[in-house]
C-alpha cells in the first residue's frame, strides 16, 4: 500500500482523532445542532451552557453571519474565490454552498487540520459543475504553505475572500495572530477581502465559559476585546457597519436576530 493510497490516508486520519478530550470543531458542531460530535463534546457543551447559555446564540448567529458576508461578497462585490481557514465540521450552508448558490462558478478552498473535519471532507468536496471546491490538510501557523497549496485551485492574481471564522482565538498570542493574518493577506492581491468573526471578552458569562472550556483539556480558545478584533483589519478598508456584533452586521429584516451576543465580526477590503 503506497503512501498515496486513499485507504491508508483515511486510516491515518482516523488514528489522529482523540475522543477522550473535547474539541472546538465538534463542540461547535454540537451547539449548532450537528451530529458530528462525541459524548465528551456534549458533556462539555452542556456544562458550559449551564454556565453561559448565551454561547449557543454565539454559535448560531456566527454561522448566520457567514451566510450574509458570503452573499454580500459574491452578489455585491463580485468575489468568486474564497479561502476558508478553520473550516470546522460541515453543517448546512457551508461557504461553497452559499457562494455557488449565487454564483455557480465560484471556487472555494477549505483549510483545516482537525482529523475529524478531514474525515468528513467528502461532505464538503462537492461543487457545481461550473465551480470548484478543494480541501487542504494544513495549519493556520503555516500561511505560506496554505497560500502555495491554495494556488492549485485559486488564481491568486485575482481577488480572494479570506475567511477566518471563530478560529483565531486558538492563537494565544495576539501579535502572533495578527502576524498570521497579515502574512495571509500579503499573499492576496488588491481587491481581496478579509472576513473575521470571533467570540469576545464582552461579558462575565463569556469569560467564564472560555475559562471552563480551556480547563476541559481541549486546545485552549482565548476570547479577545473588540479593539483586538478590530486590530486584525488595520490597513484594510472596513465595509459598513465596521466591526460590530455578528447580529448587527447587515442583518436581514426577517432574521429576528436582534439578540446581543459576545461575538464580533468585520469585513475588510485590501486596497
Amino acid at each position: 500500500m503506497s503512501e498515496h493510497d486513499p485507504q491508508l490516508a483515511a486510516a491515518d486520519i482516523r488514528a489522529r482523532i482523540d475522543t477522550s478530550k473535547p474539541h472546538s470543531a465538534r463542540f461547535w458542531n454540537y451547539f449548532v445542532g450537528g451530529k458530528d460530535n462525541y459524548e465528551i463534546d456534549r458533556q462539555t457543551g452542556d456544562h458550559i451552557k449551564a454556565i453561559f447559555p448565551g454561547l449557543v446564540d454565539v454559535a448560531r448567529t456566527s454561522r448566520h453571519f457567514l451566510g450574509r458576508a458570503v452573499r454580500h461578497l459574491v452578489g455585491e462585490q463580485g468575489i468568486r474565490q474564497f479561502l476558508d481557514i478553520g473550516t470546522g465540521l460541515p453543517t448546512a450552508d457551508n461557504t461553497h454552498e452559499v457562494a455557488q448558490r449565487v454564483a455557480p462558478d465560484a471556487k472555494i478552498v477549505y483549510v483545516d487540520s482537525d482529523p475529524l473535519v478531514l474525515a468528513h471532507a467528502r461532505a464538503l468536496l462537492t461543487s457545481t459543475p461550473e465551480g470548484r471546491t478543494a480541501y487542504l490538510d494544513a495549519d493556520l501557523y503555516a500561511p505560506d504553505e496554505i497560500l502555495k497549496a491554495a494556488a492549485g485551485t485559486l488564481d491568486l492574481s485575482r481577488p480572494v475572500a479570506l475567511m477566518i471564522l471563530n478560529t483565531l482565538g486558538h492563537v494565544g498570542d495576539y501579535e502572533q495572530a495578527r502576524g498570521l493574518v497579515a502574512q495571509l493577506m500579503a499573499g492576496l492581491p488588491s481587491g481581496s477581502y478579509l472576513v473575521i468573526s470571533d467570540s469576545t471578552s464582552t461579558s462575565a458569562g463569556m469569560i467564564a465559559a472560555s475559562d471552563a472550556y480551556n480547563a476541559s483539556g481541549a486546545v485552549p480558545y482565548y476570547v479577545r476585546s473588540v479593539d483586538e478584533i478590530a486590530g486584525f483589519f488595520d490597513g484594510l478598508e472596513l465595509a459598513d457597519p465596521g466591526v460590530v456584533q455578528v447580529t448587527q452586521w447587515r442583518p436581514e429584516a426577517d432574521s429576528g436576530e436582534a439578540v446581543a451576543v459576545d461575538a464580533y465580526c468585520g469585513v475588510g477590503r485590501k486596497p
